[in-house]
């Protein structure tokens, strides 16, 4: 079986999650540098989706996810959701940060993952403008229904898809258990925050069984543990809890989780998938 894939959302905390206008803090390089030092000490190689307003505000931290030999993609540029886009917008958004991060790093960008996984019923022409783009492999898509995002019913594995215009591009969902005929969610984020190891495990264990890969998100932010006590904005009580409930023993878990299991980055996890979409076949 491929190894599983490990994979960061770059972007900051108060931008990406309150407010979409604001300007990116200096948080996120410190905590994304924080995460480059968890993936040496692990010999790790991932996948690091990066904001375009990420790659603006700190070039270097881009140059240095790049220089430690992990995968750049692309995580659009400005945070908002897909489905609050346009069409044309979308094709904009896309090309505009794919251009930046290229420009930037000297390698093609062809991997894409949608702020809050927001390619879903409402955005049926999202797969072909990724394609028409130059993306080959999108990991947006959540495998059952989210209050704010997800297609339920969605096929659990990667797959190629083959879009309206004939086009073909590899879909990478997020990672689903199955507990008592239901899917629950265990892909990373605020869910690896809230679930105890042993179910983190557990879920990985079912996926090897089923011989699929499951694909780990984070964020730079919750190897940020203070961040929220320390920000003094106006945030609701709801969204701090939120927001800040595990991410203390969120590192710890993740760390667990490589030692545990094989990772790298998410090209290799789908290589046989693309040489499908390069060669057409």
């Amino acid at each position: 079986m491929a190894p599983h894939a490990i994979s960061v959302d770059v972007e900051d905390w108060y931008q990406s999650t309150i407010d979409a206008t604001a300007p990116l803090s200096d948080r996120f390089e410190a905590s994304t540098h924080r995460l480059l030092q968890a993936f040496a000490d692990a010999d790790v190689t991932g996948t690091f989706f990066v904001l375009g307003l990420a790659a603006e505000k700190a070039p270097s931290v881009i140059r240095a996810i790049g220089e430690a030999g992990h995968e750049i993609q692309s995580h659009g540029y400005g945070h908002m959701e897909v489905f609050k886009l346009t069409e044309e917008q979308f094709r904009q958004d896309l090309t505009r940060a794919k251009k930046m991060l290229e420009d930037m790093t000297g390698q093609e960008v062809y991997g894409y993952r949608a702020p809050s996984f927001s390619v879903d019923h409402r955005t049926p022409w999202a797969w072909d403008v990724l394609a028409q783009t130059g993306h080959r492999y999108d990991s947006s898509v959540f495998p059952m229904r989210m209050r704010r995002y997800g297609i339920a019913d969605y096929p659990v594995e990667p797959r190629v898809v083959t879009t309206p215009s004939g086009r073909g591009i590899v879909e990478a969902p997020i990672p689903v258990f199955h507990c008592m005929g239901r899917r629950l969610p265990v892909g990373g984020g605020g869910y690896f925050r809230l679930w105890p190891y042993g179910v983190i495990r557990r879920a990985w264990r079912q996926l090897e069984r089923e011989g699929r890969p499951g694909i780990v998100y984070m964020h730079p932010y919750e190897y940020d543990p203070g961040e929220l006590d320390q920000y003094r904005g106006v945030v609701s009580l709801k969204t701090r809890l939120h927001q800040g409930l595990g991410r203390k023993a969120f590192p710890r878990k993740v760390d667990r989780l490589l030692r545990e299991f094989r990772f790298g980055p998410i090209r290799q996890t789908l290589a046989d998938l693309l040489r499908q979409v390069e060669t057409g076949t």
